[in-house]
């Protein structure tokens, strides 16, 4: 077994690199090259002299993601059961936008031209009605050759039941020479324009992805497991990633969730709410005991229904450009300067006023010490881009770029409070997580603004993501549509369970690990009678807990439930665990808190009553704190991977993991 451990998480402006070898964790950040993200990630590897050492590789991609976002996937076709054609357009006749009333909605993956039908039909039971005609296969397969298609989603009306048509026709298809994905294989679950819509996701962007890892994999040595992030949280072998691509379709967030749920944990902190800023986005998750997660999430306005973590994700990040929108109003985001040509204070051609910008015009990031020195930032450029905006503002540039910062936090709000306030959770009773290469910067404002009494800043923000693909499990997700009363339901539910247990186990096995490794958790989709969509709830011991707990949870999500109504259970899930080697975090002995020494001193702008206020602060080094080291705010926290500001008013300590804990006065 490999010594060597290495997490790569591709991001849109940064590749990040986490190193663990021998007890020892090292991180490694260069600039990502989005033409193609391998040649990033091993010229990172060379330069660490790793690209010939035999290692286990788990790796976040942003290939699925962004050929989804740029609809920028390969030419694919939808083969349907006769009648259902239109279903992607039909979808669930839903307004994106109620009242607005020029709304176009987002057009779907697949054109009608490249949408054809086969003759068969099931019922509900998975009976045929009409059986399968062979010639329409063969004249729906002609049509998709002649548009060009490359890869081909099947998805026929119950197959979910009953999978035989589905794979006759994937076999005809396959002996054709197409890329093809199989919704009876990539989710056999009901609901047909949301299995319809996931495999589709998945047949558009996995020949990319098997092309993408094929290249990685010529590269790396022979001996080297590579392992693929999944958006909910686990990993999976590279080969099963080529096949189900779509379930990589949020890896890179979904370990930053993992890192910030181990993180936290290691603090002891089981409520938490996580924010993940880098250069284009902001990404945030709850933590409620156990990183939550869902079924009904989208990837650029496409549903799928993939478990996943539950993500909400808001176009601000570092890169987020500044702008005037047609009412002279000033706006931030989702635009992004991206890592080409970047922030104008990176000094690669970028000449827009950028929220890094903007920070540098404030004093929050030190120019000399930016990535531990490695990169300097170039001020007059940002100084002359945040000028422009100050310009049209009649403003000085630092009335400009706190302008800038305060928009651009009012959006993270907006995001924290769609996955808590609105999800029912009080955000007083949180730790806010922050990560990314911008965390840090912007945390404290927003707990401020959300009254979220701590910020924990873990050991390595700005590569957290990266770090949570090592402690990151491997996983394997099965679901099984049994539309069940509660009286009826334990005993179909035990067998079924005991088959996707052994489905799993057999599965984990073939990838390498001791049944001693594997583990597994159930869970049961529960709804009221006549409702439309379920919630998940853990199956711990008996179906009838699982029912208290599903009235419990459905008055904290909806502030109702009734448990005299007639419930339904409508899927059961299977979670398979394989055990992965990965870091532990060193516990310090922590001393009685001492004061920490400052390096130096720092001029910041803050925002006061009157405007724009100049305060000079202490400057730390992060890499000399020890547990128990403490401080008080107004400060500024500098090391390798991000900076953190740290306003007045808070308090700092690091306790006995590393982890940095910022308080408001009297709140802790």
């Amino acid at each position: 077994m490999p010594h060597l451990f290495i997490g790569i998480d591709t991001g849109g402006t940064f590749t990040d690199l986490t190193i663990f070898r021998e007890g020892t964790l090292t991180i490694h950040k260069l600039l990502s090259t989005p033409d193609d993200p391998s040649r990033a990630i091993l010229h990172a590897l060379e330069q660490l002299g790793l690209l010939d050492q035999s290692s286990v590789i788990v790796h976040g991609s942003t290939v699925a993601t962004n050929a989804v976002l740029e609809r920028k996937g390969v030419t694919t076709g939808l083969i349907t059961t006769a009648g259902f054609r239109d279903i992607l357009e039909i979808a669930r006749q839903t307004r994106p936008h109620l009242y607005n009333l020029q709304v176009q909605k987002v057009p779907p993956l697949v054109p009608r031209e490249q949408r054809v039908e086969v003759v068969e039909r099931l019922n509900e039971r998975g009976e045929i009605l009409v059986p399968l005609d062979e010639a329409t296969i063969e004249k729906a397969l002609d049509t998709l050759t002649a548009a060009g298609v490359t890869s081909i989603a099947i998805a026929l009306l119950f197959s979910f039941v009953n999978p035989t048509h589905e794979r006759r026709v994937a076999e005809k298809a396959r002996a054709r020479g197409f890329a093809v994905s199989v919704s009876s294989e990539v989710l056999p679950e009901f609901r047909e324009y949301e299995r319809t819509s996931t495999v589709v996701l998945n047949a558009y962007v996995g020949p990319l992805m098997s092309a993408y890892l094929g290249r990685l994999e010529e590269h790396i040595p022979a001996h080297t497991v590579l392992r693929i992030m999944q958006s909910n949280g686990g990993s999976i072998s590279s080969q099963q990633a080529r096949r189900e691509a779509a379930r990589t379709l949020l890896s890179g967030p979904a370990a930053g969730v993992v890192g910030a749920a181990f993180m936290a944990e290691a603090s002891g902190f089981s409520q938490a709410i996580t924010i993940d800023i880098g250069g284009t986005s902001t990404d945030v998750a709850l933590i409620n005991g156990a990183i939550v997660e869902t079924t009904t999430g989208q990837v650029g306005s496409y549903p799928t229904r993939l478990p996943m973590i539950d993500i909400h994700t808001v176009g601000a990040g570092g890169g987020s450009i500044a702008w005037f929108d047609a009412g002279g109003a000033l706006r931030v985001g989702p635009r992004s300067a991206g890592a080409s040509p970047g922030p104008a204070a990176y000094a690669h051609g970028g000449i827009e006023a950028t929220v890094t910008d903007a920070n540098v015009v404030l004093g929050r990031l030190l120019p000399e010490a930016f990535l531990g020195g490695t990169m300097s930032l170039d001020t007059t450029a940002a100084h002359n881009a945040v000028s422009i905006i100050a310009q049209q503002l009649q403003s000085s540039a630092e009335e400009a770029a706190l302008g800038i910062i305060r928009i651009v936090n009012a959006n993270m709000e907006a995001a924290i409070r769609v996955i808590s306030v609105e999800r029912g959770i009080d955000p007083r009773q949180m730790t806010l997580v922050a990560f990314g290469g911008a965390g840090p910067l912007h945390a404290c404002e927003l707990a401020t603004a959300l009254r979220i009494p701590r910020v924990l800043i873990p050991t390595v923000p700005g590569v957290l993501s990266a770090l949570g693909m090592l402690v990151a499990d491997t996983r394997k997700d099965y679901v099984r549509t049994v539309m069940l009363a509660p009286a009826e339901a334990q005993q179909p539910i035990s067998a079924i369970l005991h088959e996707l247990m052994e489905q799993s186990q057999t599965a984990l096995q073939q990838e390498g690990f001791a049944p001693e490794a594997i583990y597994h958790e159930s869970y049961l989709d529960i709804r009221y009678l006549g409702q439309s969509y379920e919630l998940t709830i853990p199956l711990q011991n008996d179906v009838t807990e699982a029912l208290a707990n599903f009235h419990a949870a459905h008055e904290q999500r909806f502030g109702y439930s009734n448990p005299d109504k007639q419930v339904q259970i409508v899927n059961v899930r299977l979670k398979g665990y394989g055990r992965t080697e990965h870091p532990a975090l060193a516990r310090q002995q922590e001393r009685e808190t001492q004061e920490a020494s400052p390096i130096g001193k720092h001029t910041i702008y803050f925002s006061g009553p009157a405007g724009p206020e100049a305060d000079e602060v202490p400057v730390f080094q992060r890499e000399q704190f020890v547990a128990g080291s403490a401080f008080t705010g107004p400060a500024l926290i500098t090391q390798y991977d991000t900076t953190t500001v740290v306003p007045p008013g808070w308090l700092g300590r690091v306790d006995a993991v590393g982890n940095l804990i910022l308080a408001r006065e009297g709140e802790e």
